[in-house]
């Protein structure tokens, strides 16, 4: 018998100094069509220098007249769009938005050529959380990558690093910052984390997984050979049990659980237009989400939770972020058993992981046990590495997070309001926790795969009070319905950071002062080695 056999793609040739240039997007066309001007402005400051440089840029995929944005939006059309460029192409991935890291991994994979990762860095569009997201993922699978980013892509360090990559396909960045843990010395919070450690190997914790993969981050997918090496196990659960447990909460204990928030300070801004404004219904949602997510982790024995929200849950209810704060406050209305005979994990914060990523899953439920062992107030939250500028001599950071900021880090429940989520993202609208977190000591971390193995990048850093006019500024020129951190990292700066740092969220934790902050750093590694995840300090790290 004779078969038709598929025919092999053939390998293009590449004209001389050409490189081609891809954008990966949203999942929602609502964001990719708002973002697409930002988008044209970033592309052509990176065509202007290369054009200086003597290389052309083409565009691998044109503007769709129907959507009239030219990002690639679903993972078939990553595939498609890779078809047209040679294997062994120089290849830009340009992101000025927000980007779902698997419509285009599948490609960059097998991809022979170079590949430059580059942002705008700006605060209005998230193209540099975009970025370190997609590096992350590009870090996991072990893909050789350049990157680099710029404010207006005039300055000569931006020039230079194009320069270098067309030359060489590479760009030198400054790693000196960090270094390996190496031996810890013989103290309390060593002891204290090692036997936190070996408790977690041989006892074994379970993270309740709400539907992994949320917005395309493949780098907060941990598979389980990696993952269970460390204790750590997953309970993957189905958000559709999350919303049929919604439907069980009755309107009564939504209320109670919100009238709880009140009492103590929080202020809802209310409207009655359910597609632009904060309403009363949203938040019963969201308590009702509060309670559910409680109950399915006393059914499951879960250590930890995390809910993916995007996609799929966002087509049904309000946002999970008012959920997520109130779960990951210690300070939080209770909540009682279905036949309310008990309260559930009364006394504490339930640690819960943004956007189900498994990251912030280890991290938060180490961080958890490591201060509540030494006495302090537990509450941690993952934040998006947002944006920043220099301020006043220094480089400080604007973290914000559309959710799951604990109330404690705000200064309590009367220091937070609660805002409608914007329609782009949320078309079913809900509350943020809002505010401006406390000035204070921090831990900072980030759990991510390099290398095939867990590692973590713990460093110290120190959010500020800025002046109320630029707190605003600075809010405005980002998300303003959301908790925002104004952070100053310890001998770290910003192109070091970017450089470095493997996802686009970084996990945080307060300390009551430096000296203790120090100590309970010191733990936290300790915690870390002792599971098998390689520590690496970032910056100035006292005792260490």
């Amino acid at each position: 018998m004779t078969y038709t056999l598929p025919t092999p793609r053939e390998r293009r040739s590449i004209p001389a100094r050409t490189a081609y240039l891809i954008a990966s997007g949203d999942l929602r066309e609502s964001a990719n069509v708002a973002g697409w001007a930002t988008q044209v402005e970033l592309e052509a400051g990176v065509t202007r220098v290369l054009n200086d440089l003597g290389w052309q840029v083409v565009r691998a995929n044109d503007v769709d007249p129907e959507t009239g944005h030219g990002f690639i939006s679903s993972q078939r059309m990553g595939l498609e769009v890779f078809k047209t460029i040679p294997a062994d192409a120089p290849l830009i991935v340009a992101e000025a938005v927000w980007q779902y890291s698997h419509h285009v991994l599948a490609g960059l994979r097998t991809h022979e050529g170079p590949i430059l990762t580059v942002a705008n860095f700006a605060g209005d569009w998230p193209g540099l959380v975009g970025l370190l997201g997609l590096n992350a993922g590009l870090t996991k699978m072990g893909k050789d990558y350049a990157t680099i980013w710029s404010v207006d892509f005039t300055d000569d360090w931006f020039a230079a690093g194009l320069k270098e990559w067309t030359e060489t396909g590479s760009i030198t960045h400054d790693a000196s910052h960090v270094r390996p843990l190496g031996d810890l010395p013989s103290t309390p919070e060593v002891e204290l984390g090692r036997a936190l450690g070996d408790q977690l190997l041989a006892e074994k914790a379970i993270i309740g997984v709400f539907d992994e993969g949320c917005m395309g981050m493949y780098n907060a997918i941990f598979d389980d050979e990696l993952l269970n090496r460390t204790g750590i196990y997953k309970e993957r659960l189905s958000q559709s049990a999350l919303y049929a447990e919604m439907l069980t909460v009755t309107d009564a204990e939504a209320d109670a659980a919100r009238d709880w928030l009140t009492d103590r300070g929080m202020v809802f801004r209310f409207g009655t237009d359910e597609a632009t404004e904060l309403t009363e219904s949203q938040v019963r949602w969201q308590m009702k989400m509060y309670i559910a997510a409680l109950r399915i982790a006393d059914d499951f024995g879960l250590d930890a939770v995390g809910i993916q929200y995007q996609q799929g849950l966002k087509d049904l209810v309000p946002a999970s972020d008012l959920a997520e704060g109130m779960l990951n406050s210690t300070e939080r209305p209770p909540v009682l058993s279905r036949d309310g005979s008990r309260e559930l994990f009364p006394g504490r914060a339930f640690p819960h992981f943004n956007e189900a990523d498994e990251g912030v899953a280890v991290d938060a439920l180490v961080t958890d046990r490591v201060w509540r062992a030494m006495g302090l107030l537990p509450d941690n939250t993952l934040h998006d590495v947002r944006w920043g500028e220099d301020y006043d001599g220094q480089f400080v950071w604007v973290y914000e997070i559309s959710g799951s900021v604990p109330a404690s880090h705000l200064g309590g429940w009367d220091k937070a309001e609660g805002w409608r989520q914007g329609p782009v993202f949320f078309p079913a609208g809900g509350s943020t926790i809002n505010g401006v977190s406390k000035p204070g000591e921090i831990v900072l971390s980030r759990v991510f795969i390099a290398d095939g193995i867990l590692q973590a990048d713990v460093f110290r850093g120190t959010v500020v009070e800025l002046p109320t006019e630029e707190t605003q500024r600075r809010k405005d020129a980002t998300n303003p319905e959301w908790p925002i951190a104004h952070v100053v990292l310890h001998d770290v700066s910003r192109d070091q950071f970017m450089a470095r740092h493997k996802a686009n969220h970084a996990q945080l934790v307060y300390a009551p002062d430096a000296a203790t902050a120090d100590k309970a750093l010191i733990a936290k590694a300790a915690m870390f080695d002792r599971m098998g995840i390689k520590v690496n300090l970032a910056g100035r790290v006292d005792g260490l």
